[in-house]
């Protein structure tokens, strides 16, 4: 079984975590969605790890170029994703909010979780 492991402040308080993972198919977008989201944070003053890069995922697609004959004439395609990682420790209403609001380029997905 995975442990989950809960950090308690100095204060004795349980710290919480927004962990947001950003995907696109073109980096230079994802980059620059991912510096929106970090400015939008550290304009009300959080704390912050990341961007963390991921592993690039790459989908590989093999197709025949002739529809009947020649079955060794081939062509391959791929998709590459690149993922990008952000940790904002203990979020405040205002941030959470101000995430929300954001406007990204299209081709950019979000997924954010709270730990």
């Amino acid at each position: 079984m995975a442990k989950t492991a809960v950090k308690k402040n100095k204060t004795g308080d349980v710290s919480h975590k927004l962990r947001i993972r950003v995907q696109a198919y073109e980096y230079k977008i994802l980059d620059l969605s991912v510096k929106q989201i970090i400015d939008t944070a550290l304009r009300y003053d959080a704390e912050l790890c990341g961007p963390v890069p991921l592993p690039v995922s790459k989908k590989i697609y093999t197709v025949n170029r002739s529809t009947f004959a020649k079955k060794n004439a081939r062509e391959q395609f791929e998709v590459r994703a690149h993922k990008r990682l952000i940790d904002i420790v203990n979020p405040n209403q205002k941030i959470i909010e101000s995430l929300t609001n954001l406007s990204l380029p299209s081709g950019v997905s979000i997924d954010v979780r709270m730990l």
